[in-house]
C-alpha cells in the first residue's frame, strides 16, 4: 500500500516590508487554478512515476513506471473514460473523458472533462471545492527492465500503455493529484505597527504593548508575559514579529493511520481461490478476472505449486517443474484444491450449455435427503353455495393425491496427469473438463427420457395402479397418427377438458409440441407463420406451441403435447438441496500420477401429475 498523500494546505505568512511599517500577507484559495467551470475540465497529473510496493510470486519488489516520451504509449489514453475508483462494471461508472494527454519525462499530465449527467454533478462539486484532489491512472505494461537497488529488486516499466484515469480516495503515486496551484495575492497593510514614542512611561508603554498585540492578533496571556517581564514598546514589537512568524510557519504534515481488518492475501482458501480464477480466465478468455487473482494472471501450475511450498516454508531450490508439482500434490492440499475449483467452472460452464429439450419441460426443485419426496396434490376448491336465510357458511373439503420418488447420486472419476500440469496444456485440462460437464447434462437427460418412456412408452406408473400416459387419464390418443391439424386439435381438446381430482374440468392449456428429431420438420411445418390466402389457409397453431426437439427419445414416430410446467404438476426432477448441479472434488491421485476429480449429481425426477402430458404414438 503506497502512503498516504496529503496536500499541504495554504497558511497565512506575515513579514515586515524592507521600511518595517507594513504586514504582507499572502492569501491561497482551495479551488483547482485549472478547473474551468463551464467547459467542466480540469488538469490532472496522473503520474509522477513515483516508486510503488508490490508482491508477485517471487517476492515483494518496488515498481516504477518510466515517464520518458518514448516509454509511454498515450494512444489509448487520449479519449479514454474517466471512471470511479477503477470500477468499469457499468456505464454509470464513467464520470467522464480524458480530453488530451502528455508526458514529459518527469510526470504525466492530462486535460479531463467530466460528464453532465445528473449523478456526476456532486462528484464535479467535489472537484471544484478541492475535496476529490487524488487520481491514478489504469495501466498494462508490454516491457519490464529489472535492476537491484540497496538489495531491493526494482521492475521499471520501460513500455507502457496507459488506459484509463480514475477518481480515487488514495492513490499508489502519491503525487498523482488535480493540479491545485494556488492563486497568490499580496496585500499591505499601512502602519502595520505603531511606532514607539522616544520616552514614554510605564503607563504608556504598556499601552503601547496592548496596541501592539492587538494589530498582531495577539492573546492576553502574550500581553501579560510582556509586561510583566517590563518590555518596552521596541522589545514588545521584536517578541510579536516572532510570534508571527512561529505562527506563520508551515504546518506540520501529520498523517492519521487508519487500520482495516480484512482477508489476509496469505488466507490458504482466498489465495487457492485467487489461482483457479487465474487458471480459469486463461481458459476463457471472456471471463473478467478481478484484481486480487490478476497477480497469478500468466501463471502456470508450475509457478503455482512453487509458491505453495514457498509460503509452506518448503525450500525450492534446484527442483525441476515435474519435482515442484509432484511436491505441491502430496505435501499441500492447497494445490488439488485449486485445479478441482478450475475443472469444476469449466464444467458448470459446459454443463449449463448442453442443450437438453425435455429439461425445458420439467419444473425443479429441490430434495433435503435422500429419502422418498412425496408430491401431494390438492384437489380443486370447493365451489361457493348460496347462503340460506339463517346465514350459516357451510364449510368444504379439497381431495388429494400423493406422488412420490426420490434423488440417487450419479458420480464418475477422471484424473488429470502430471505431465498435463507439468506442460501447461490447458488445452486439453479444459477439454477433459468441457466434456465432464456435457455428460453430467447428458446423464440428466437421459434420466428423464427413460422416466417418460417407461412402460413399453406409456410412462411410469403412477399412485393410482396405472401408467402416465393411459386411456382412462385422457392423456393418449387412441389411434396412433401423423402430426396434423386434426390431431393436434384432438391433443389440444384432450388437455383443455382435463378432469381434477374431484371430476371437475380444470381446462388444461396447451403450451409445448415435443417430438424427436425425425419429426422436427414436419412439426415446423405445422406451427410455421405463414400468411394465408384464404380463410381455408390459416394456420391455427402457429404461435400457440413451442417445438421442443429431444434427440434422446428413442421413438421416431412418437410426439407429445404438454402444459406449462408452471401452470400445472406435470414433469418435476430434484438436487440434493445444496448441491444444484454437478459437484467437483479433488485430491491428490493415487490411482493416477497427478489429480484425482470426482464428478457427483444428486438427481432425481418423476410425474406427479398426469393432466399436463399428452401422447400419439404416431404413424
Amino acid at each position: 500500500m503506497a502512503d498516504i498523500a496529503t496536500d499541504t494546505l495554504p497558511t497565512l505568512a506575515l513579514q515586515t516590508l524592507p521600511d518595517g511599517k507594513g504586514i504582507l500577507t499572502r492569501r491561497a484559495t482551495l479551488a483547482p487554478a485549472t478547473a474551468d467551470p463551464e467547459a467542466r475540465t480540469v488538469e490532472v497529473v496522473w503520474s509522477t512515476g513515483a516508486p510503488v510496493r508490490r508482491r508477485d510470486m517471487t517476492g515483494q519488489y518496488i515498481e516504477r513506471l518510466s515517464l520518458a516520451p518514448e516509454a509511454v504509449d498515450l494512444s489509448r489514453l487520449e479519449g479514454a473514460s474517466v471512471l470511479d475508483a477503477h470500477r468499469q462494471t457499468a456505464v454509470r461508472d464513467v464520470l467522464g473523458s480524458v480530453r488530451s494527454a502528455s508526458v514529459d519525462g518527469k510526470r504525466g499530465t492530462a486535460l479531463i472533462q467530466f460528464s453532465a449527467r445528473p449523478e456526476v454533478e456532486p462528484v464535479w462539486q467535489d472537484v471544484l471545492a478541492g475535496i476529490l484532489r487524488h487520481v491514478s491512472v489504469g495501466y498494462s505494461v508490454e516491457d519490464w527492465a529489472e535492476t537491484t537497488e540497496n538489495g531491493a529488486r526494482v521492475l521499471t516499466a520501460v513500455r507502457w500503455t496507459p488506459h484509463e484515469i480514475s477518481l480515487v480516495p488514495t492513490p499508489a503515486d502519491p503525487g498523482a493529484h488535480i493540479r491545485m496551484e494556488t492563486e497568490m495575492t499580496d496585500t499591505t497593510t499601512t502602519p502595520a505597527l505603531p511606532e514607539a514614542p522616544k520616552t514614554e512611561t510605564r503607563a504608556e508603554a504598556n499601552a503601547e504593548i496592548r496596541s501592539i498585540a492587538r494589530v498582531a492578533g495577539l492573546d492576553q496571556s502574550w500581553i501579560d508575559g510582556q509586561i510583566d517581564a517590563d518590555a518596552d514598546p521596541d522589545t514588545a514589537r521584536r517578541a510579536a514579529f516572532d510570534a508571527l512568524a512561529t505562527r506563520s510557519a508551515p504546518a506540520i504534515r501529520t498523517e492519521q493511520v487508519r487500520v482495516e481488518m480484512g482477508q489476509s492475501h496469505d488466507d490458504p482458501a482466498l489465495r487457492a481461490r485467487q489461482m483457479s480464477e487465474a487458471l480459469y480466465a486463461r481458459i476463457n478468455p471472456r471471463h473478467e478476472i478481478s484484481e486480487p487473482a490478476r497477480r497469478y494472471a500468466y501463471s502456470t501450475p508450475v509457478d503455482m505449486a512453487k509458491e505453495l511450498l514457498t509460503l509452506r516454508g518448503e525450500s525450492t531450490m534446484a527442483l525441476s517443474p515435474a519435482s515442484l508439482v509432484t511436491r505441491a500434490l502430496h505435501t499441500t492440499s492447497d494445490f488439488p484444491i485449486i485445479l478441482g475449483d478450475t475443472v469444476g467452472r469449466v464444467l458448470r460452464d459446459a454443463y449449463q450449455a448442453a442443450p437438453s429439450g425435455i429439461r425445458r419441460l420439467g419444473r425443479q426443485t429441490t430434495a433435503r435427503d435422500f429419502r422418498a419426496v412425496n408430491k401431494i396434490m390438492l384437489g380443486e376448491a370447493p365451489l361457493l353455495e348460496k347462503l340460506n336465510e339463517h346465514g350459516e357458511i357451510k364449510a368444504g373439503t379439497m381431495a388429494e393425491a400423493r406422488e412420490a420418488y426420490k434423488v440417487e447420486t450419479w458420480a464418475r472419476k477422471i484424473g488429470i496427469t502430471r505431465q498435463v500440469l507439468v506442460n501447461d496444456d490447458l488445452g486439453a485440462f479444459a477439454d477433459l473438463a468441457r466434456r465432464m460437464g456435457q455428460a453430467a447434462a447428458e446423464t440428466e437427460a437421459r434420466i428423464l427420457v427413460t422416466l417418460l418412456e417407461a412402460g413399453g412408452g406409456n410412462g411410469p406408473t403412477l399412485s393410482d395402479g396405472k401408467t402416465l400416459f393411459h386411456a382412462d387419464h385422457g392423456n393418449k390418443a387412441g389411434t396412433g397418427a401423423a402430426i396434423s391439424d386434426a390431431t393436434l386439435s384432438a391433443a389440444r381438446l384432450a388437455l383443455r377438458t382435463q378432469k381434477g381430482i374431484e371430476d371437475r374440468t380444470i381446462r388444461v392449456t396447451p403450451r409445448n409440441l415435443l417430438v424427436p428429431p425425425a419429426l422436427e420438420t414436419t412439426a415446423e411445418k405445422w406451427l410455421a407463420s405463414i400468411a394465408p390466402a384464404t380463410a381455408a389457409d390459416v394456420n391455427p397453431f402457429s404461435g400457440s406451441l413451442s417445438l421442443v426437439v429431444e434427440p434422446r427419445l428413442s421413438n421416431a414416430t412418437r410426439w407429445y403435447v404438454t402444459a406449462d410446467p408452471g401452470e400445472i404438476d406435470g414433469l418435476e426432477f430434484a438436487y440434493l438441496s445444496g448441491a444444484e448441479g454437478p459437484q467437483v472434488e479433488s485430491r491428490s491421485g493415487w490411482d493416477v500420477d497427478g489429480v484425482e476429480i470426482r464428478v457427483i449429481l444428486d438427481f432425481g425426477a418423476g410425474f406427479i401429475d398426469h393432466r399436463g402430458w399428452f401422447m400419439n404414438a404416431g404413424a
